[in-house]
């Protein structure tokens, strides 16, 4: 593993995670257009190595801001996954994507960069303050509300679910790198919008207590780049481990709910339904993928399918709401 020391933004490499001693932060952020690769940040910690440059003072403004933050907050080491992870090798790629639940679980904070956020809450035209919810601290209060914090583009990319859910002290950032609050300040709005349950991001429950189709649909309606990030983003949740094959496209789907049905007997990985897709080109092959779903989003609506193992005919699908809790049928 690969991580940035804060105080230089050099380079160093961990056999594992949890060989660094001191711990480390992670970042949390939407790509931009252009980022600075491991390779980029090596080429600048030579050069700096050369005629004694602080390399921290050379390298894009989302490290080194990255960099100051953590060190600000005790953290000698940080992990980002733009500069991080050796791309070029396709080895090194595919234990990176394998093993980032694991990295963003074992990070002390992670740090969600909300790079379309501001730092401060537009003045409404009629010059009145904008009201903000009682619980917040004095000094929260001039910050965006929470509704419009959940709005960023962030809470729209697959890749950010995991990051959401796996580190164990998670603050929200704004493009100015202000701390706006922690995942838990915001649990019920976060809820509201992505309807992961508050408990989890809480850390008052495991992701692993909640059904796979509860698990799935958390994904929503998130989009990724490449088709297979769409099933790759989702191995962390699902405890999977298999290679990445980038130019399957969404075969990478369906060889994860494969995986997943090798290693779990829960049954609402079928609890899907294929919705909106009347006039899609492609409804032809998405209805040809059998009981497997073509995609994450078509679990949108099984937040409520819980699991109850079987025991005789007892149907093992039931649904979590309702005065009764009745069996779900599949159709």
């Amino acid at each position: 593993m690969w991580v940035l020391s804060t105080n230089r933004a050099e380079l160093h490499f961990f056999a594992d995670p949890e060989d660094i001693k001191d711990g480390f932060a992670a970042l949390s952020h939407v790509w931009d257009k252009e980022e600075q690769s491991f390779q980029d940040v090596r080429q600048i910690q030579d050069a700096c190595a050369k005629d004694g440059t602080n390399p921290r003072d050379v390298v894009c403004e989302k490290i080194r801001q990255c960099c100051e933050l953590a060190e600000s907050h005790g953290y000698k080491w940080v992990w980002i996954d733009t500069c991080c992870i050796d791309k070029t090798s396709s080895a090194e790629l595919s234990e990176a994507i394998n093993l980032m639940f694991r990295y963003y679980s074992l990070a002390l904070i992670c740090y969600g960069y909300l790079r379309d956020i501001p730092s401060r809450a537009p003045i409404p035209e009629d010059g009145n303050p904008v009201r903000t919810p009682e619980f917040l601290l004095e000094d929260q209060r001039m910050h965006p509300s929470p509704m419009t914090i959940c709005s960023s583009v962030w809470f729209t990319r697959g890749w950010t679910l995991q990051e959401l859910i796996a580190p164990r002290f998670f603050l929200f950032l704004s493009s100015s790198w202000t701390v706006l609050g922690s995942r838990a300040d915001f649990a019920w709005w976060v809820n509201f919008t992505t309807h992961i349950p508050e408990r989890v991001l809480r850390l008052e429950a495991s992701h692993t207590d909640y059904s796979i189709a509860q698990r799935m649909s958390w994904f929503g309606r998130r989009k990724t780049t490449r088709l297979e990030d769409e099933a790759y983003c989702l191995l962390g949740l699902f405890n999977i481990h298999m290679p990445t094959l980038y130019g399957e496209g969404r075969n990478a789907f369906r060889r994860l709910q494969e995986e997943i049905m090798k290693q779990s007997d829960d049954t609402t990985l079928f609890a899907w339904r294929l919705l909106g897709y009347g006039s899609d080109p492609n409804r032809d092959y998405l209805l040809s993928t059998c009981l497997l779903a073509p995609n994450p989003s078509v679990f949108v609506d099984s937040a409520e399918i819980v699991y109850i193992p079987s025991q005789s005919a007892q149907c093992p699908l039931r649904c979590a709401t309702g005065p009764e809790r009745r069996p779900y049928d599949i159709r």
